[in-house]
């Protein structure tokens, strides 16, 4: 049987036990970055840190201890770097549903403006898998558009969506790359969406898609991939996103609205 230990502090409001293990030893660069959290709380968002010389001497232990720490809650997207302007403490998350809404939509709601950067406007052949994803014959003409997702100017994840180009035969005549796909298709062509498919993984992106989002290739991305289809169930749309995993989470609600 586990012993329980008593412990001090609000239970929920973050990992368990602060994620100290049982037996209480934990490395110093973690000690180092729970208090580290506890100034973020005190500095707030847009707020500079403090110099690793500072924080250490705050802290009373190693630059490398806070270097680590501080290297961490940077991944985590709780700190920002800005060359040549120092370290700051993030802003929260952007919150995105996994819902049949499209990105203009769900940024709105979180009173963030959403935009877009063309990339890439194209016609294509189907290969093989992504004509067995939409259950078209290899070689099938697609519609392809590749675009950079911005958030209040930002750069926060890449977006690659292929359509069927004989479902679509005038997108390219009424589409704004820069405006929500998911609005023309619905109040101009008149498309309604019925159902998708959807799944999250964590990847590393390549350098050319790290280049266009402006992060840096050895972090974890968030990538989501998606088949959507109308009322008569067949899939017209496969969409690629890989989002910055520091700047974005994913929200779903399961069972009725309370």
């Amino acid at each position: 049987m586990t012993r329980q230990v008593a412990r001090r502090g609000q239970a929920g409001d973050g990992p368990v036990h602060a994620g100290i293990p049982e037996h209480g030893r934990v490395p110093r660069y973690y000690a180092v970055k729970v208090r580290l959290l506890d100034l973020l709380g005190e500095l707030g968002e847009g707020a500079v840190l403090p110099t690793e010389r500072e924080l250490a001497e705050r802290f009373g232990c190693s630059r490398a201890s806070v270097r680590q720490a501080v290297g961490d809650l940077v991944l985590e997207g709780r700190l920002r770097r800005r060359q040549g302007s120092g370290t700051f403490v993030a802003g929260p998350k952007l919150v995105q549903p996994l819902a049949l809404v499209s990105y203009t939509e769900g940024l709105r709601r979180q009173g963030v403006e959403p935009g877009r950067s063309l990339v890439t406007l194209e016609r294509v052949t189907a290969g093989e898998t992504l004509a067995g994803e939409l259950r078209l014959e290899p070689g099938a003409e697609m519609i392809h558009i590749e675009r950079v997702l911005l958030a209040d100017g930002e750069r926060v994840g890449l977006e690659s969506t292929y359509l069927v180009a004989d479902r679509f035969p005038t997108l390219l005549e009424v589409f704004d790359p820069e405006q929500s796909l998911y609005a023309c298709l619905r109040d101009k062509l008149g498309v309604v969406f019925a159902g998708a498919e959807e799944r999250v993984e964590t990847m590393l992106a390549t350098p050319r898609e790290a280049l266009l989002i402006g992060t840096n290739p050895a972090l974890p991305m968030l990538l989501m991939h998606r088949v959507s289809w109308g009322p008569d169930g067949v899939p017209f749309e496969r969409v690629r996103s890989l989002y910055r995993g520091a700047r974005l989470s994913f929200t779903t609600r399961l069972g009725p609205t309370p």
